[in-house]
């Protein structure tokens, strides 16, 4: 959907639960952009605070609000670029609700003739935070973890950052894809809940070839501090073993990988005793369980015919 005068559109999607304070922040954000979204896609998971009056109040936005039972944020973005890709616009811009774009930040990205990109985030003292990986190694099997250097560890702070560096998965807090992409690879799995759809994602992308470059001068500004040391015992820690070991079912490059999430299951329950107790240890047996159900991409995340 090329606009009048023949620039690509750009429609902003959105995913929020129960922080209606922080969306408000977000959406004055996006309506002082430089370069206005042609839409705004915002689904609302079943928030039970002001969320429905925050945006019923706006005026200032090109809004379309999807309500929905509350399907984590990988149900939400499946939701979300769905519905902008069906209503056919160029490029889909996926912005989590603890954000809030500086003013030039969607003119940055697209300046830039890349098919998939991330905004660089700092946090409120301008320090920069972007966590995107530099290398995320599906090959090494000794790799526990498959981020082995992110964009914040590489460079000391946005000015020493290159105009854009290459990167090889994404948060979808500032993610950036062209409507071919999306035709392409498909849509983010919602089956993953929360947690690694989209790093998942941004495998995908680059599976088929696409190059993710952040963009140094599109300013992302994080209103909550990362929080990355989940209880790995309770509800959240289920998601996080089961998800990062369906990437690796998914998609690692060779046998070993593919075996790692078995060899880190029986790890975690030999150490029980030391670390987490008997509730990790069940978190991360339902997890090897379920995530062998999940090696292939669910029927709603694949290409649209």
């Amino acid at each position: 959907m090329t606009g009048q005068d023949g620039r690509e559109t750009v429609a902003v999607v959105v995913v929020t639960h129960n922080r209606a304070d922080l969306l408000s922040r977000l959406l004055d954000g996006l309506a002082a952009q430089t370069r206005r979204p042609d839409a705004v896609v915002v689904v609302d998971n079943a928030s039970a605070d002001h969320t429905a009056e925050v945006l019923g109040a706006r005026t200032d936005l090109p809004l379309h609000v999807i309500t929905q039972d509350n399907l984590g944020g990988a149900g939400g973005f499946h939701a979300g670029v769905r519905a902008a890709y069906d209503a056919g616009w160029d490029r889909l811009w996926l912005v989590d609700d603890d954000v809030v774009p500086a003013p030039g930040c969607l003119e940055a990205l697209m300046a830039v003739d890349e098919d998939c990109l991330i905004a660089v985030r700092e946090d409120l003292s301008g320090a920069l935070v972007e966590k995107a990986a530099i290398d995320f190694d599906l090959h090494n099997p000794l790799a526990i973890h498959p981020k082995r250097a992110a964009v914040d560890t590489v460079y000391a702070d946005r000015a020493s950052m290159p105009a854009l560096v290459e990167v090889q998965n994404v948060a979808f807090e500032g993610f950036m894809a062209r409507r071919p992409v999306i035709a392409e690879i498909g849509f983010p799995d919602p089956a993953f809940f929360i947690f690694y759809d989209d790093a998942e994602y941004a495998v995908r992308a680059r599976r088929a070839g696409h190059r993710i470059m952040a963009v140094r001068d599109a300013v992302l500004v994080r209103q909550l501090d990362f929080n990355q040391q989940h209880d790995l015992s309770g509800w959240k820690g289920f998601y996080m073993y089961r998800n990062l070991f369906v990437v690796h079912l998914r998609h690692g490059e060779n046998a070993l990988v593919r075996l790692k999430p078995w060899l880190i299951t029986l790890a975690v329950v030999l150490l029980s005793p030391v670390r987490g107790g008997r509730a990790e240890a069940r978190n991360v047996i339902r997890a090897m369980a379920s995530a062998r159900g999940m090696r292939r991409l669910s029927d709603p995340a694949r290409p649209p015919r």
